[in-house]
């Protein structure tokens, strides 16, 4: 058995993912960059509320599902130390 690279539910081994919607949803994660200067911007000088107009707004721009975003900018936070935790207000 083998397991979806988004999702991680077990797959047979002749399948890469296991729906559609899984693999669309790997492929938009991959593709979003999110540049560190609007990183800081949005953790160091922005409130809450803001960073969330923000991130709206920059998920608009780019044409990218808001849920997404935030969970890589919540990994990417996590990595450059901005935020203890991987949540991000929803």
């Amino acid at each position: 058995m083998s397991h979806c690279p988004f999702c991680k539910k077990k797959i047979a081994m002749s399948k890469a993912f296991c729906s559609r919607s899984c693999k669309e949803n790997y492929f938009q994660l991959i593709a979003i960059q999110v540049p560190k200067p609007f990183l800081k911007r949005i953790f160091v000088f922005c409130t809450p509320e803001q960073r969330d107009v923000e991130i709206e707004n920059f998920a608009g721009r780019h044409g990218w599902r808001l849920d997404l975003l935030k969970n890589k900018i919540a990994e990417l936070a996590l990595d450059a130390g901005y935020s203890k935790d991987m949540k991000i207000n929803s």
